[in-house]
């Protein structure tokens, strides 16, 4: 269940939903969805790999607000990361995100050991997103998620992701119906 989030909140997020084409954001069901997720589960650390204009970003921090948690995430565009920045500061949670700029598989590559992810969203360049598995995945916690957009509007760019993390036997992953397709996969071992 969402809480009703601040006036100026929902009034950002109102302005960033027209935007949604122009900024690749995710449907506002999609972001509904991972906010209880992240509750629900109590998820602490999350990284996020494609930022743009900080949409999914605000969700994922107001649900960390609850969780007593903080966000990574990583955008390769300049302008894009500055004006979600702004955004951030608007609804109040950028005292919780680290974003990052640069390319994620470089970011990734560099991640210490000894980091720990409890949640992973992915949303960024999709024939990518097997590589951005495999970068995660030493990092995130058994009874962790990882989960990526656009797995049905994008699927043949996507497939050999699918493919792979399907076939994992440490991974239960399903593919949920919402807008552009979503890949939720739970790391069982």
């Amino acid at each position: 269940m969402i809480e009703t989030f601040d006036t100026t909140t929902q009034e950002t997020l109102k302005e960033l939903e027209k935007t949604q084409k122009q900024f690749w954001n995710i449907s506002r069901t999609t972001a509904e969805f991972l906010y209880n997720l992240i509750v629900e589960s109590k998820s602490r650390n999350i990284i996020e790999i494609g930022t743009s204009n900080g949409y999914s970003g605000i969700w994922l921090g107001k649900a960390l607000k609850k969780t007593g948690g903080e966000l990574t995430t990583i955008e390769f565009y300049d302008k894009r990361l500055d004006i979600a920045k702004e955004n951030f500061k608007k609804c109040g949670v950028s005292d919780i995100i680290n974003p990052k700029k640069g390319d994620a598989i470089m970011i990734l590559e560099y991640l210490p050991e000894n980091f720990k992810i409890d949640f992973a969203f992915v949303d960024a360049c999709k024939q990518q997103y097997i590589d951005f598995f495999h970068l995660i995945a030493p990092h995130l916690k058994v009874g962790g998620y990882i989960a990526c957009d656009n797995v049905i509007s994008h699927a043949k760019k996507v497939q050999d992701f699918l493919d792979e993390i399907n076939a994992n036997p440490d991974y239960e992953n399903v593919v949920l119906p919402l807008p552009a397709g979503l890949s939720l996969a739970k790391k069982i071992r």
